[in-house]
């Protein structure tokens, strides 16, 4: 066989010189996009610029800033799994007055950020706020020398604030495990005399190890993505060392150094998370005919439970929300309902929804990608065009900056050369960037929504209409999109929220005089006038409150 007829038969293969899938690009692209902002971070730390900023970054600001940032993740990780955990044993386990309404409520804190209840509580508990000037008409006490009260604005007052908003996390993993445990399980080992506490410690507990880590593991991630909240509260977190590096002290390459000490934390959370769930599999009954009985719960007892279910809910969304409302009704914040505010509200949708639909897009791509390619690589390409939501929306700016920024000098240069003209920075100045950012961060949500979606069709559908000669864009478009469409519009709406409320990157990488509703809020909270962003904080909750009705909705029915 002749070398030309050796290179004709290559070209003539579709396995070696083409994907088998067209899908296969959208893998290729979501991956490089979430390797790209690395990358840029990572040769913006070494550069030579950045080798003399080093040594007093290591000596005196990422040490204290490490030490915040590990407690702050200590703290949170045990209360949410404390409330999360203890919360989904109740409602999944016992049978008690309210318990029903109790099951949905418990996830209501997921439509609000951290930095809105951050704001709200530092109102309600700061000495001017009216439970400390209630106590101080009922006592007759005028200063903070004469009696004791403590402080939100400090790290423990942060990792209480930052748990009873992010433990729905927990909450919806391992109630979803308790619900699927099978029925012969539970009740056999309560024939065998196990007691309640028996139960939940040597069977409850052990199954739900891997959904503890995994709900765990996106609170502390949501920890670490922070910037308003710990600004605010007084914790120098590695998040706010990054943007006052950069911001305030104008130093890029610190800034990068930092991020990536913070990209090292991020890692060590993901392999502890693996480490925690290990290779534990529990295989439940394929069949399942009845769900686990509730043990019924009545007086002082059954008050317990509903208390410990209530508590979380009215101190995570019910309190923070009835605060927003109450300070819109009484400063008379509609007046605010003008140019500037409808400004903003324009810009945060227009974001949002172009960033909602191309992340779709893209995921769709990725999922159909897995399911019809057959490259080895592939699974790993889809890993990691979801690594990018563990990527923290301040390090995620700054990784995007320095490559968008060469883009932006390169086009402008090539215009004033060629055509005359200055187009100023096209990506940077537009927003496009800020879409961008948002797209590489929340692309995990929809990958793992639309799986879930396109997971419940069999591929037997896909084989006989390839057989039937359907091409694959006509077997997604004609057979997947309707049946996954539910799947995917859930998704769409899940990244459209977190788009709504994302601070950092939305701080780091919009247009100059370009405000959203969270640009907004967080202005305001700056000037030391929150009540005067009532408005724009109340808009973002109201946002989120479907998306969190439809998450225990959907997490109800699985379980």
């Amino acid at each position: 066989m002749s070398l030309t007829t050796s290179l004709s038969d290559i070209r003539r293969s579709p396995h070696l010189w083409r994907p088998s899938s067209r899908f296969v690009w959208a893998s290729l692209l979501g991956a490089g996009l979430v390797a790209l902002p690395v990358l840029a971070l990572a040769f913006t730390a070494l550069s030579f610029q950045a080798a003399a900023i080093w040594p007093h970054l290591a000596a005196h600001v990422i040490p204290a800033a490490l030490a915040d940032t590990s407690l702050l993740l200590l703290g949170v990780g045990l209360l949410c799994a404390v409330i999360g955990v203890g919360t989904a044993w109740l409602v999944t386990q016992f049978e008690f007055p309210g318990r029903r309404s109790l099951e949905w409520l418990l996830v209501l804190p997921l439509a609000l950020p951290t930095y809105i209840t951050a704001y709200v509580y530092v109102e309600i508990l700061g000495f001017q706020g009216p439970l400390q000037t209630g106590l101080r008409a009922v006592t007759g006490w005028q200063s903070l020398r004469d009696y004791w009260f403590p402080d939100p604005r400090s790290l423990p007052g942060a990792v209480c604030i930052m748990a009873i908003v992010l433990y729905p996390y927990v909450y919806l993993s391992v109630r979803a495990l308790f619900g699927l445990q099978a029925a012969t399980i539970v009740e056999s080992a309560r024939t065998l005399g196990a007691s309640g506490n028996r139960l939940f410690w040597r069977i409850g507990l052990p199954m739900a190890r891997p959904a503890l880590a995994a709900g765990l593991t996106l609170a502390l991630l949501e920890t670490l993505n922070d910037i308003g909240a710990t600004e605010y509260l007084g914790v120098r977190s590695l998040t706010l060392s990054i943007y006052t590096t950069w911001i305030n002290r104008n130093s890029l390459a610190g800034a990068a150094q930092i991020a990536c000490v913070m990209l090292l934390l991020v890692v060590v959370l993901i392999l502890v998370e693996a480490r925690l769930r290990g290779q534990r599999r529990f295989n439940l009954p394929v069949r399942q005919p009845r769900a686990v009985g509730r043990v019924p719960l009545t007086g002082r007892v059954a008050l317990a439970a509903g208390l410990a279910c209530g508590l979380p809910v009215l101190l995570g969304a019910l309190l923070p929300i009835g605060f927003l409302a109450q300070e819109v009704m009484r400063r008379d914040l509609w007046q605010q309902i003008d140019t500037t505010l409808l400004r903003s509200l324009g810009h945060a949708l227009l974001f949002a929804v172009l960033a909602a639909a191309l992340v779709v897009a893209l995921g769709i791509g990725i999922v159909a990608a897995g399911r019809q390619g057959r490259e080895p690589w592939l699974p790993t390409l889809s890993r990691l065009a979801s690594l990018g939501y563990a990527v923290p929306g301040t390090v995620l700016a700054l990784g995007l900056l320095v490559p968008l920024a060469a883009f932006d000098n390169l086009l402008a240069n090539g215009a004033v050369r060629w055509l005359g003209v200055n187009p100023g920075l096209i990506l940077l100045g537009s927003g496009a960037a800020l879409v961008l950012a948002y797209v590489v961060r929340f692309l995990a949500i929809a990958v793992s929504g639309i799986e879930s979606g396109m997971a419940r069709i069999s591929p037997r559908i896909d084989d006989a209409a390839r057989t039937l000669g359907a091409s694959a864009p006509e077997v997604m478009r004609k057979m997947h999109w309707p049946l996954a469409r539910p799947a995917i519009a859930a998704a769409a709406l899940l990244v459209f929220v977190d788009c709504l409320k994302e601070l950092p990157a939305t701080l780091l990488l919009r247009p100059l005089n370009v405000e959203t509703l969270a640009t907004t809020v967080y202005g305001h909270a700056s000037r030391g006038a929150f009540e005067d962003g009532a408005l724009a904080g109340l808009l973002i909750v109201l946002a989120g409150l479907y998306p969190a009705f439809w998450l225990a909705r959907s997490s109800g029915r699985r379980g």
